[in-house]
């Protein structure tokens, strides 16, 4: 009777193991877009022609080869088949843990975990909401808040974070979301095997507080400015 509950244990450590992967690869596609996202929200500073240009170009990126907005939409697809496994990799491995887990274990994780770590499932979800809004506002269908134009990407950039309470919202997403880069840097690089010793260990920790630092910071750049009219129409 013990064979059959090793190979039921062993398939399952597999499976998790592989929800894991899947998390860790499609985490670190997240990381390659928020940073080309975070260099293309950094042109603002240019002013109203540089953002116009990068947009206008990102979509004639790759033609002829691509349709005229071919390469954005392979991203969005890239984007949401990431999306889909993380989140549903993610909710499997919750529950498995939940399932798992005694009082007394739940407990002593608390006491040794970081607050990024505690904060993963709630800072996600947090993201989720986020990113539905940030579509809204600027992708599809574009939403003003302050009922000006939308056909012009930085106007309605400017339009949006002069608004104080849209850069309140958006700040507090970047702050879950510096929390979710720490530690899932951290885990992702776990996962991958790339952590196995105390100095390997020590770099993984720091990459994702730099990786917190400067995708956050970054970011937050842009609406800071423009509700303190460095960046302007």
């Amino acid at each position: 009777m013990a064979t059959p509950t090793l190979v039921k244990g062993a398939r399952a450590t597999r499976s998790t193991v592989a929800l894991k992967l899947v998390m860790a690869v499609s985490g670190l596609v997240f990381i390659g877009y928020v940073l080309a996202h975070m260099y293309g929200n950094l042109k603002a500073f240019g002013g109203h022609d540089a953002f116009n240009d990068y947009a206008h170009h990102l979509r004639e990126f790759g033609e002829p080869l691509l349709p005229y907005e071919g390469f954005l939409w392979v991203m969005r697809v890239l984007l949401i088949v990431a999306l889909v496994a993380h989140v549903a990799s993610a909710v499997a491995l919750w529950k498995r843990a939940s399932s798992a887990r005694t009082v007394k274990y739940a407990v002593k994780k608390n006491a040794h975990s970081s607050l990024s770590s505690r904060t993963m499932r709630w800072g996600g979800l947090a993201l989720l909401l986020f990113i539905a809004w940030h579509l809204l506002n600027f992708t599809v269908p574009k939403v003003n808040p302050a009922g000006g134009e939308t056909d012009d990407p930085f106007n309605l950039m400017v339009d949006t974070f002069d608004v104080w309470w849209m850069t309140l919202i958006y700040l507090l997403a970047m702050l879950a979301l510096a929390m979710h880069l720490h530690h899932g840097t951290f885990s992702a690089l776990q996962t991958l095997g790339l952590t196995n010793t105390a100095s390997s260990r020590a770099r993984a920790k720091q990459a994702g507080w730099v990786l917190a630092v400067v995708v956050a910071g970054g970011f937050s750049l842009v609406p800071l400015s423009v509700l303190a009219g460095i960046i302007e129409k």
